[in-house]
C-alpha cells in the first residue's frame, strides 16, 4: 500500500505534487514576508531585536555553582551537562566573575 495520497508516477499525480510544492513555498515566502515586515516595524518603534546585555537570569541564579565547580577543576563541559545548559554560558560566567573581580 503507498503511503502518499495520490501516485507520483501519473501525470496527474505528478501534477497535484507541483501544486502542493507552489501552495506550500507561496505559503513560506508569505511567513518570511510577515516575519520581516515585524521585525522592521518593531525596529521603527525603537525596540532591539538583540539579546539584552545584563539580562542572564538563569545562568546568574547558577553562577555560584559554576564557580566553585570550576574551583574544584571540573571542567566546563561537565559543569554544563550537570547544570543543564551549555560550555559556553558557563565560559562566560566565569569571564563575568573573573572581569568583576
Amino acid at each position: 500500500m503507498n503511503s502518499t495520497p495520490f501516485e507520483l508516477d501519473t501525470p496527474h499525480g505528478q501534477m497535484k505534487a507541483q501544486m502542493l510544492v507552489g501552495i506550500t513555498q507561496s505559503e513560506r515566502d508569505l511567513i518570511s514576508e510577515r516575519v520581516k515586515s515585524g521585525l522592521a516595524a518593531a525596529k521603527a518603534r525603537g525596540k532591539r531585536l538583540d539579546c539584552q546585555p545584563g539580562q542572564r537570569p538563569e545562568s546568574d541564579k547558577l553562577a555560584p555553582k559554576v564557580i566553585k565547580a570550576v574551583s574544584e577543576g571540573r571542567s566546563f563541559r561537565w559543569i554544563a551537562r550537570d547544570l543543564g545548559f551549555s560550555k559556553n554560558t558557563a565560559l562566560d560566567v566565569i569571564k563575568r566573575y573573573r572581569q568583576a573581580g
